[in-house]
């Protein structure tokens, strides 16, 4: 099957079709070409088949959740994130807190079966979000497990058939825009199978890369502040780290320097793909520092107000409409040259 948007891998940064990301962009003297800014997603194609939670996730103005009202909505405010230069955003089969942080998770968010099967209405969704990050010309950082459901999987037989799953579906309708993360911080002591822990999480990682014949681009996270370790950096063609928990900007500096001198590290993109701090109005913030050692940066916002109004709670409000969010797309226009491009598409200096 044809694809339009075909993402790859040049040194520490990425190509779009051929093309550095932001081609011949820099930022106060950054370069930002090759970069790949980044917004966690991750609730896209969420839903809730325990019976005592699902409630929780209620839309106001109708009093109940609905699943594919929240994937439409997602589909429709995609359009907008791009126009202001956004060239990725991160999914997962196994969503995030929907709460944004809490200690239980009794929810039950999963697009496997428990013997690592696929179920076809979290497909169904996911279909049609990869499908029109395609057509925009997007890049997808899909996650497959997660802290808070991988106890949802029977055991680790049951982890590498769903692995196997997720990649061989995404094979079988050739898409080229996606970046695996085997799991989300992998570090977290929480999670229930060894084999998503971070002493043996390379092994998974290379699996990844095995079953689909180094056609996809594959690694995994560690939590806010962790640096990746060898097994990992050795297996991985990116590296994913967290800025939450970060409120020095020059500590997420230093953690992009430090990466690069993990033993196995070769030129290889160096993403922040979670981090909830911002300060977008400050002349130093943690975006600034990432950009600054040339390395991606990705906004995480769990928001406020009962955590109805970021993007990590549903019901979530996928426009861009809380001055946070304001706040982080006008920087992303600015750093990228979107606000001077006709269309919204990143241009020269």
């Amino acid at each position: 099957m044809a694809r339009r948007t075909h993402v790859t891998i040049d040194g520490e940064g990425f190509r779009i079709n051929g093309r550095l990301t932001y081609e011949g962009r820099s930022y106060q003297g950054h370069r930002i070409e090759g970069l790949l800014l980044n917004s966690r997603m991750v609730q896209a194609i969420f839903d809730d088949r325990h019976p005592t939670t699902r409630q929780y996730w209620n839309y106001p103005d109708t009093g109940r959740w609905d699943p594919e009202r929240n994937t439409r909505e997602f589909l429709a405010a995609m359009p907008e994130w791009r126009q202001h230069g956004l060239l990725a955003i991160t999914l997962n089969l196994q969503g995030g807190n929907p709460r944004g942080y809490s200690d239980a998770q009794p929810w039950y968010n999963s697009a496997f079966g428990v013997d690592g099967s696929l179920r076809p209405e979290y497909l169904s969704r996911l279909t049609r979000v990869l499908d029109q990050a395609d057509e925009l010309g997007m890049v997808v950082i899909l996650g497959f497990f997660y802290f808070g459901q991988d106890e949802r999987l029977r055991d680790e037989a049951a982890v590498l058939e769903a692995a196997d799953r997720a990649t061989e579906w995404l094979l079988e309708r050739g898409y080229s825009h996606v970046l695996i993360e085997v799991n989300n911080e992998c570090d977290v002591p929480r999670y229930e199978h060894e084999i998503l822990q971070s002493e043996r999480v390379h092994e998974l990682v290379q699996r990844v890369r095995d079953v689909s014949e180094e056609t996809l681009l594959v690694g995994t996270s560690y939590g806010g502040g962790s640096i990746p370790g060898e097994n990992v950096v050795r297996a991985s063609d990116f590296l994913l780290l967290h800025g939450n928990g970060v409120s020095d900007p020059e500590r997420i500096a230093a953690m992009v320097r430090q990466t690069r001198q993990v033993p196995g590290y070769r030129p290889m993109p160096i993403l922040f793909n979670e981090d909830d701090h911002f300060d977008f109005d400050q002349p130093r913030n943690n975006m600034l520092a990432a950009i600054g050692e040339y390395a991606s940066w990705g906004f995480f916002d769990p928001g406020t107000n009962n955590y109805r109004d970021g993007y990590q709670c549903p019901p979530v409000n996928w426009r861009i409409n809380t001055e946070r969010k304001v706040a982080f797309f006008t920087t992303v226009s600015e750093l990228t040259g979107a606000a001077a491009g006709a269309s919204g598409a990143p241009s020269r200096n």
